[in-house]
């Protein structure tokens, strides 16, 4: 199960967005597994970099890995993967930046983010980077339909 809240005005195709995200879960294993994806703006996402990271800049996504919090929102108990943050702002400049679409940046920042939740980390080494950029590209082409 995926948690979507968009505390942004930025408007989202949340069944797709979901559904990207599903399909990605089911691939790695993680059928049942639940996980909560918050869009939040600019701003904010730079002061969860700077307190957490100790980025003083903001990112396009952050992922947090569970805590007692998600699994008591959710009700359950070891399913629950965290939570994954997401600046919609921030993902169309790297749209535009990548000439793509904001959609696909989009699900490729989830994508992203799930890859983190599941132990992937692209700064451990450059195999690991490699991987884990692999597998997104993967999820990306295969579950990315819409029309560019």
């Amino acid at each position: 199960m995926i948690e979507i809240n968009n505390l942004t005005s930025v408007s989202i195709d949340k069944d797709f967005f979901k559904k990207v995200g599903q399909k990605v879960l089911e691939k790695e294993n993680k059928k049942k597994a639940k996980l909560s994806v918050a869009l939040i703006k600019e701003k904010e996402i730079r002061q969860l970099n700077k307190r957490y990271l100790g980025k003083d800049q903001a990112t396009d996504v952050l992922a947090f890995p569970e805590t007692k919090y998600l699994k008591k929102k959710f009700k359950t108990g070891d399913d629950v993967l965290g939570e994954i943050v997401i600046c919609p702002q921030v993902v169309k400049k790297n749209a535009r930046r990548f000439d793509s679409l904001f959609e696909k940046e989009l699900c490729q920042v989830l994508i992203h983010g799930i890859l983190h939740l599941l132990g992937y980390n692209h700064e451990k080494s450059v195999r690991e980077a490699e991987k884990m950029e692999e597998k997104e590209n993967y999820y990306l082409d295969k579950y990315f339909v819409k029309s560019e």
